[in-house]
């Protein structure tokens, strides 16, 4: 071809499309629907719904697929992508029960412009949307990564540990409130927690000898009244994760009441490890430490070689509870093949080198145990309960 020939300008878009391609960009007033159709060439088409208007959606799908068809005289599915967020699984729940292909994608896990100032628009998000969902589907897995939706009931069982970890955060703040109202008087050795702690407080007495203060006291007794909700609430949700751990009739023990059989593991953290991520399927040990953020992140550049720790991309309550479970191991399985080999590599090391080693023991741990619960291979060296 002549230098001075015209040349083709490239196609910005497979316009050969065999679906039409959606993106919502969802907010608390509106949503964005950017889409691209078959016989529109490169324009992409957007529109915009009251949030959570269904219907007004569907409507908004029906008018498009009715337009694609007018123009190539096909019907064609309709694809739909949303960024993960505030709203949920409940939206894509509902499009697949309409017969549509959904997907729910990590937004931290598409790739955009390095540049030190980008534009940021919602017409500029839901267009890359569509682009991403195009590329995940011609095949590259590395474009960006799509969430699992869990279904209703796994969804539901996390809040178990979720609400009883913000009750027992509020705990604490009733607690600390009252010991430090009665430490400002001179009070010392009150336990809002025991068992008589109303009949305890009418016998205290001021640094100086004096009865409390009517306002205090008054204030004290108002905040023993809300920890008396929070201790029955507590109760109230412990007792449906205790629930967790009775088998259905005719089955064997469930995963919760498997990991609670290990020494060191508690009811509690059985029951976070369970509901927060064991019962995902897996393809291998590396999605395991992944999902949970605990992935190392090497970086290599010419001459460039070591690592920057591990991701923390995945579920941080998983992460943080396996950092905790890793320590209590070492204390409650020494003899097992893991503490052992923590041992090996801590000696004569300390300070960060031993966060280090143990954040790569919680990972270790973590495949040990999905392996545990998916396959029943016991931990070598791992002690039981009686």
């Amino acid at each position: 071809m002549p230098e001075d020939a015209p040349r083709p300008a490239p196609a910005a878009i497979r316009t050969d499309l065999g679906a039409i391609f959606v993106s919502l960009e969802l907010s608390r007033r509106t949503w964005l629907i950017t889409s691209l159709s078959p016989g529109a060439g490169e324009k992409m088409s957007k529109h915009s719904v009251e949030a959570a208007d269904m219907s007004g959606l569907l409507q908004r799908f029906t008018e498009l697929r009715r337009k694609a068809a007018a123009r190539t005289g096909r019907d064609f599915p309709i694809i739909v992508i949303q960024e993960a967020g505030l709203d949920g699984f409940w939206i894509h729940r509902v499009l697949e029960a309409e017969g549509i292909e959904s997907y729910v994608v990590d937004a931290a896990s598409i790739l955009v412009s390095r540049r030190r100032r980008r534009a940021k628009t919602d017409k500029i998000d839901g267009e890359t949307l569509v682009r991403t969902l195009m590329a995940y589907l011609r095949g590259d897995p590395r474009v960006c990564s799509m969430a699992r939706a869990p279904t209703p009931q796994e969804e539901d069982r996390r809040r178990l540990c979720r609400e009883r970890k913000t009750l027992m955060a509020e705990r604490v703040q009733h607690v600390n409130r009252i010991k430090g109202l009665l430490f400002a008087q001179g009070v010392f050795g009150y336990e809002p927690l025991g068992k008589h702690r109303r009949e305890r407080l009418e016998e205290l007495q001021t640094g100086d000898g004096r009865p409390p203060p009517a306002h205090l006291k008054a204030q004290i007794l108002r905040e023993l009244d809300r920890l008396e909700v929070l201790l029955a609430q507590l109760k109230a949700v412990e007792a449906e994760r205790n629930a967790l751990f009775e088998p259905a009739p005719g089955e064997g023990a469930t995963p919760a009441a498997m990991l609670a059989r290990l020494k060191g593991i508690g009811r509690e953290f059985a029951t976070l490890l369970w509901s927060e991520g064991l019962y995902r399927h897996f393809d291998n040990r590396r999605q395991v430490a992944a999902y949970a953020g605990l992935a190392p992140t090497p970086w290599k550049s010419g001459s460039i070689d070591h690592e920057q720790g591990v991701s923390k991309a995945g579920n941080p309550r998983l992460r943080t509870a396996m950092v905790e479970l890793a320590w209590l191991w070492l204390k409650n399985q020494p003899a097992s093949q893991l503490s052992l080999w923590f041992l090996e590599r801590d000696k004569g090391l300390g300070g960060r080198n031993r966060k280090t080693t143990i954040v790569a023991m919680a990972r270790k741990l973590l495949v040990a145990l999905w392996r545990y619960t998916s396959a029943g291979v016991v931990i070598e060296g791992a002690v039981m309960k009686a």
